[in-house]
């Protein structure tokens, strides 16, 4: 049963519903626009789940509009993906001048009767589709049971007679080419071949056919003659410690193609992949002997223009863009989400040339990767900073990441940074297992001081550190230390905490108590943009660790990313959309160079740009 059927565009506009319980299911609806429709993230299945509801739904690209239905997760219905195709025709089919017009929004759609006649169509039919199968025979009325016991028995001397016997007939029965030659007639040569059959039957050889006089026997392999034999021909041959003629003549080809090491070694030639090259060989017939373009636009050169693109048409395509995607370091999983999101906001829209086609492709990942880059909540660190000054508490932020990430030397440029703002800053040592960790953030502390020395500041010391050393609880010190902040009017704790592996469970569990027991105003993910795959998992098994070992009903997990080591990428940016596309989390900021000033915020449209190159 349906409890809720809605039609409305992509911009949120209800065309027409109808509530068969009257159960308000509009959170429902409403993260499906959010999570889903908004963000580019459809798929191919077009299941959705909120609660205890479950929602299918249905995309027209063509006229931008969305069919979804909404029922009870527990009940199994298999005739909802039948029925939204159904339902998609029947409402084209009587609204289609209305819907093409400027004004359909304002038109009234009344679509009741047709909406009764759609579903009950596709109730009859999973229920003829559902009945029971035919039972199954019984022993008594199969063929098996009629068969008697002497029938079962194998006897060696019939068998062998019946397989003779069965060869002669389709020995006789396969049709031969017939060779005509000169005297010698087709009744000649089939009783010819029966001769031999016979004979073959009986147990004797047919006679031996006659060779080809004419045909040479080959030549056996002539015994190669050493010096000793009389023959010095061949060591002279043999000596390799002298230049031999084909040496010299392989050395002259070998300078030609290599050339001599004068002068600069040239360049390697990369071709263009700008839309000006496109455009500018889209005369060209296409063949397989033309050279191949570079860049995703090429991938579709084999389109048609004037059609309504479908999956298939689509699919060639989009092997290749995930293979592009992939290559730029976007988690596997990940490329083919995007692609099926690609994929589904361009099945059945019409195209008019192959220009149209390549603009509609990149227009539609650059959005789809605009959109998941682009943060659903606004972190301001300085804002925040300074409202908690005024509440006369310290503002914290706890690091958080696998081993070697650059949690510590981030942590010193962000520190760096809120001193830049006229915050002084408190940093808690709370990586109490690396051996170094504390002496890595006194140095830093020292430097950092020397920079911004507080006779700049009024008299105040920028940086502290508060250690305790090694092998102690760091959920005690990172307390203990925001209370020490408290009391001093420090305005920005920094905690620093152990690099830990994703699946360590102990010390996964360790991290989980620290941030219950501090309850930080912002928990940060610092993760390498070297990495594709393992940052994916990386996240989603800190994010689901920090949810599963609190205590807490509503757990703090983590709240932003901090993406290290972004300089030695190149173009490679693609940590950057798998790790936004888990968990919606917005990259903080972006960790590039070795001094303290290197420290960015994450610039979406340069990041787009550099994955569709």
């Amino acid at each position: 049963m349906l409890d809720f059927v809605v039609i409305f565009s992509k911009g949120g506009i209800v065309l027409w519903n109808c509530n068969a319980t009257g159960e308000n299911v509009t959170p429902c609806i409403n993260s499906l626009i959010r999570s889903v429709i908004l963000e580019e993230r459809s798929t191919e299945s077009k299941y959705f789940e909120e609660d205890n509801l479950a929602l299918q739904f249905k995309l027209d690209n063509e006229l931008e509009l969305v069919f979804a239905v909404v029922y009870q997760k527990i009940i199994k219905l298999t005739y909802v993906d039948n029925f939204l195709i159904e339902l998609q025709q029947a409402f084209k089919d009587k609204f289609g001048d209305q819907l093409s017009s400027a004004q359909r929004f304002a038109v009234k759609y009344e679509f009741e009767r047709e909406f009764r006649a759609t579903l009950a169509a596709a109730e009859n039919s999973a229920k003829q589709s559902s009945k029971a199968p035919k039972t199954m025979r019984s022993f008594n009325e199969s063929l098996k049971s009629k068969k008697t016991v002497a029938s079962l028995i194998e006897n060696p001397n019939e068998n062998k007679a019946k397989e003779q016997t069965k060869k002669q007939v389709n020995i006789m029965e396969s049709p031969k080419p017939v060779v005509e030659e000169k005297g010698v007639s087709n009744a000649d040569i089939i009783m010819e071949n029966r001769k031999k059959l016979m004979g073959k039957m009986a147990g004797k050889k047919s006679p031996p056919e006659n060779k080809n006089k004419g045909e040479k026997e080959k030549a056996g392999k002539k015994p190669r003659v050493w010096d000793l034999g009389g023959n010095s021909k061949d060591a002279v041959v043999l000596d390799r410690s002298k230049d031999q003629p084909e040496d010299v003549q392989y050395r002259n080809i070998q300078n030609d193609i290599v050339g001599t090491m004068h002068g600069s070694i040239r360049d390697l030639e990369v071709e263009s992949d700008d839309e000006e090259e496109t455009e500018d060989n889209e005369v060209m017939q296409y063949s397989r002997s033309d050279k191949k373009k570079s860049g995703l636009l090429s991938y579709f050169k084999g389109f048609v223009g004037g059609k309504t693109l479908s999956r298939a048409d689509l699919q060639p395509a989009l092997e290749k863009m995930r293979d592009h995607l992939i290559s730029k370091n976007v988690a596997s999983d990940i490329a083919y989400k995007l692609c099926d999101s690609v994929c589904t906001s361009l099945e059945g829209k019409s195209v008019g040339t192959f220009d149209s086609v390549a603009t509609m492709v990149k227009e539609a990942l650059s959005t789809s990767l605009v959109r998941i880059l682009s943060p659903k909540r606004r972190v301001d660190i300085i804002r925040d900073a300074l409202e908690a000054k005024r509440n006369n508490r310290p503002y914290t932020i706890i690091f958080c990441g696998v081993n070697g990430v650059g949690k510590s030397t981030n942590l010193a440029k962000i520190c760096f940074w809120l001193i830049e703002n006229d915050f002084n800053v408190l940093i808690a040592a709370c990586d109490t297992f690396r051996a170094g960790a504390v002496e890595q953030l006194r140095t830093h502390t020292r430097h950092l001081n020397a920079l911004h020395p507080a006779e700049k500041h009024g008299g105040r010391t920028m940086v502290q550190l508060y250690e305790k050393g090694y092998g102690k609880d760091a959920a005690g010190i990172a307390m203990e230390a925001i209370k020490f902040a408290s009391d001093t009017r420090v305005d920005v704790v920094l905690v620093d905490t152990a690099g830990r592996m994703q699946d360590n469970e102990p010390l996964m569990r360790s991290l989980a108590k620290l941030i219950k027991v501090n309850d930080p105003d912002l928990v940060l993910f610092v993760g390498e943009a070297l990495v594709g795959n393992e940052a994916v998992d990386q996240l989603v098994k800190f994010n689901q660790s920090l949810a599963d070992y609190s205590s807490d009903e509503n757990p703090h997990i983590i709240d932003g990313i901090v993406l290290t080591k972004f300089d030695t990428i190149d173009d490679k940016v693609g940590a950057a959309i798998s790790m936004t596309y888990i968990t919606g989390q917005p990259i903080v900021f972006v960790g590039t160079g070795q001094t303290y000033s290197d420290l960015k915020a994450i610039n979406v449209n340069a990041v787009v740009h550099s994955l569709m190159k």
